[in-house]
């Protein structure tokens, strides 16, 4: 039985097939990096953008993903692919620019989608046609990065936007149809246990279509790992995790699409939680959880009312 609305299923709803993310590193910046917000970035970023490893980096889009691909293919036997623009803000550019990389990726035979990651404050409203009009060519998602929806917390961990930008970006997407999919960050410093599970009810209220689940992970070269070190910042046990994870499904609208219940630290960098290195063994505790307490995703979302 799945107990959670997978990202996974509904790929093999819509296609029919196996279908991977390939991710894509097309040289975007962050405005909380060159200086128009902020020059440090957030402060568990390291300096390579979000899924930076495993890219074939100084090739062009299309050269990343023929790349990806195979891989893919004799991984997974994948029989069709979503371009997954990952590294930084990428849609931190003039429409022109966005547009030609965003039509390089879908050239690419058996790309049959984009799936594009940003910041709520880098979607001015041509940018959000733009995006309007691959949402109705082609399978597209825009992934919002949340992270949090408490200021104190989003102040404290610089991310150089408040709650009002997230909710000003969702009004635009929902105005023109674009799905989105928010991140959240379980173990945020200074969040506690019930801070943390109200999110589930933000992004119900914001009226999200998918969500990525993600642990807060403690990397080489961050701030955050300079507060680690210094013994400021500690880190969720595994245990602990699995147990938010669960209930903060249970509180979840059981329409929205589950893509990720847990992050991906790259292994050379990664200072901490090294539990996290085992993540089929944490899927497989989610799974065993929630089977044990025989709950699933939106258990609790009617009697909280979302």
């Amino acid at each position: 039985m799945q107990r959670y609305n997978a990202f996974s299923e509904e790929l093999k709803r819509v296609f029919g097939c196996r279908v991977q993310r390939l991710s894509v590193d097309a040289g975007f910046t962050c405005p909380n990096r060159d200086g128009s917000v902020g020059v440090d970035g957030c402060i568990f970023c390291g300096g390579k953008g979000s899924g930076s490893f495993g890219i074939l980096h100084g090739a062009d889009v299309a050269g990343q993903l023929e790349h990806a691909k195979e891989v893919m293919v004799r991984k997974y036997k994948a029989a069709q692919f979503i371009a997954y623009f990952q590294s930084y803000s990428n849609t931190y550019a003039p429409v022109e620019r966005l547009k030609a990389l965003y039509d390089e990726a879908l050239a690419v035979p058996d790309v049959v989608g984009l799936i594009v990651g940003t910041r709520p404050d880098c979607l001015p409203e041509e940018t959000l046609d733009l995006l309007a009009s691959y949402a109705e060519r082609c399978y597209f998602w825009l992934e919002l990065g949340l992270q949090s929806p408490l200021d104190r917390t989003l102040k404290a961990i610089g991310r150089g936007h408040d709650l009002a930008a997230f909710t000003d970006a969702m009004a635009g997407c929902k105005k023109r149809g674009i799905r989105v999919c928010a991140h959240v960050i379980l173990g945020l410093p200074g969040e506690s246990r019930e801070e943390m599970l109200s999110g589930a009810g933000f992004l119900n209220q914001a009226g999200v279509d998918g969500v990525k689940i993600h642990l807060l992970h403690v990397m080489r070269n961050t701030r955050l790992a300079d507060q680690y070190l210094e013994g400021a910042v500690r880190m969720l046990d595994r245990d602990a995790y699995v147990g938010l994870v669960c209930d903060f499904l249970e509180r979840l609208d059981p329409g929205i699409v589950v893509q990720r219940l847990t992050g991906d630290g790259n292994r050379k960098d990664l200072i901490a939680p090294l539990w996290s290195l085992q993540k089929f063994e944490v899927l497989n505790c989610i799974d065993y959880e929630l089977e044990r307490r025989g709950t699933q995703q939106g258990s609790r979302f009617a009697v909280s009312g979302g």
